[in-house]
C-alpha cells in the first residue's frame, strides 16, 4: 500500500512540475505594461486596452470603423489595414479582448455574453454616437455579428475576413483536452504546440508590402505570453463560445438587412472556403470576395487588397 501512494505521489509530481513550469514567471499585467499609442478603459470586467487611429485635420472623417480580431492574435493584426482605412478618411477604433494582448485577464466565462457586452461597452465609453462601421477577423466575425444582430441601429455595415461560425461544430469542443483539470493541465504544459509558437500562421511571408510577415509577427504575438491568464483565455473561450456554427445568429442578422460584406481565401486551412457557400446561401444580398490563394492570413499578409476591397464596400454604402 505504501508503494502504491509513493508511486501515485510520484505521478503527482511529474505532472506538476511542468504545469508550475510554466506558471513561472508570468506576471499580473497592469497598466505600466501598456504601450504609450493605446490606452486602458475600464469596463464591467475589467480593463480593456484600446487605441485609435485618426485621419488628418485636413481630412473630412467619413465615418468610424472597429475593428475586432480573432482567437488568439490581438489588435496588432491589423496593422497592416489601419493607414489605408485612415487615410480614405475613417476614424479606426482597435482593442484587445480580455485575455490577450494588452487587456486584463478576468476570470470568468468566456462566453459570447462576455465578447458582446465588451464590445458594447468599449463602443459606449468612447461616445461613439454615429452608426459603426464593424470588421470582425476569424472568431471576430461572429462578435461583429453578434452585436450588428442586438443593435442593428448602431451598425451602418459588417466586413467579416475569414469569418468563424459557418460549420458544424466540432468534436474539438467537447474532446478531453477541453475537460476540467485534465483539459486545463494540457493545455498549460502543450501550450506552444496548440497556438504553434514558431509556426503561427499558414504562410511565413507576403511580398505585400503592408504584410506583417513571420519575423515580425512572432515576437509582437509573444509579447502578451509574458502575462498571466492568456491561456486560460483560449481554453475558456473554446468551452464557452461557439466557435464554429452560428448560422443561426447570421440569418437573424440578414433579416436586419445591413450591408455585409466577406473576404475569404480559398486556401485557408482554418476555417475552411466551403463556408462561403453557406454565407452566400444565408446572406442572399451579401457581397463575397475570394482570395485565389488566400490562407487564413489574409488579414496581415495581404492587407492590401484586403483593405482595398473593404473601403470599396463600405464607400460604396
Amino acid at each position: 500500500m505504501e508503494k502504491f501512494f509513493l508511486g501515485l505521489l510520484i505521478v503527482f509530481i511529474l505532472l506538476a512540475l511542468p504545469y508550475f513550469s510554466k506558471l513561472y514567471g508570468l506576471k499580473k499585467i497592469n497598466k505600466s505594461d501598456i504601450p504609450e499609442t493605446g490606452d486602458w478603459v475600464k469596463l464591467s470586467r475589467g480593463h480593456i486596452y484600446f487605441e485609435w487611429f485618426l485621419p488628418s485635420s485636413s481630412i473630412n472623417p467619413k465615418g468610424t470603423m472597429v475593428l475586432v480580431h480573432g482567437f488568439s492574435t490581438p489588435s496588432f493584426v491589423w496593422g497592416g489595414l489601419v493607414n489605408n482605412f485612415v487615410n480614405a478618411g475613417y476614424k479606426v477604433l482597435v482593442y484587445d479582448h480580455f485575455g490577450r494582448g494588452f487587456s486584463e485577464r478576468p476570470r470568468v466565462a468566456y462566453d459570447k455574453s462576455l465578447y458582446l457586452e465588451t464590445l458594447r461597452e468599449l463602443i459606449s465609453s468612447q461616445n461613439i454616437e454615429e452608426s459603426v462601421h464593424l470588421v470582425g477577423y476569424s472568431m471576430g466575425g461572429p462578435i461583429a455579428g453578434y452585436y450588428a444582430d442586438t443593435y442593428p441601429e448602431d451598425t451602418k455595415s459588417v466586413s467579416l475576413i475569414a469569418p468563424a461560425g459557418f460549420s458544424k461544430v466540432s468534436s474539438a469542443t467537447k474532446s478531453w483536452r477541453t475537460m476540467p483539470i485534465i483539459g486545463d493541465w494540457f493545455w498549460r504544459v502543450f501550450s506552444d504546440r496548440l497556438y504553434g509558437i514558431g509556426n503561427m500562421s499558414e504562410t511565413q511571408y507576403s511580398d505585400d508590402p503592408l504584410s506583417i510577415n513571420e519575423d515580425e509577427f512572432l515576437p509582437l504575438f509573444q509579447d502578451q505570453l509574458r502575462f498571466r491568464g492568456f491561456n486560460e483565455s483560449l481554453l475558456s473561450t473554446i468551452r464557452n463560445f461557439n466557435l464554429f456554427d452560428v448560422r443561426n445568429m447570421y440569418e437573424s442578422l440578414n433579416s436586419k438587412e445591413i450591408p455585409i460584406l466577406a473576404l475569404w481565401g480559398k486556401k485557408d486551412g482554418v476555417v475552411p472556403f466551403s463556408g462561403s457557400q453557406e454565407f452566400e446561401r444565408i446572406f442572399n444580398k451579401g457581397k463575397l470576395v475570394s482570395l485565389e490563394k488566400g490562407t487564413h492570413d489574409i488579414t496581415y499578409r495581404q492587407p492590401t487588397i484586403v483593405g482595398e476591397e473593404i473601403l470599396h464596400f463600405i464607400n460604396s454604402i
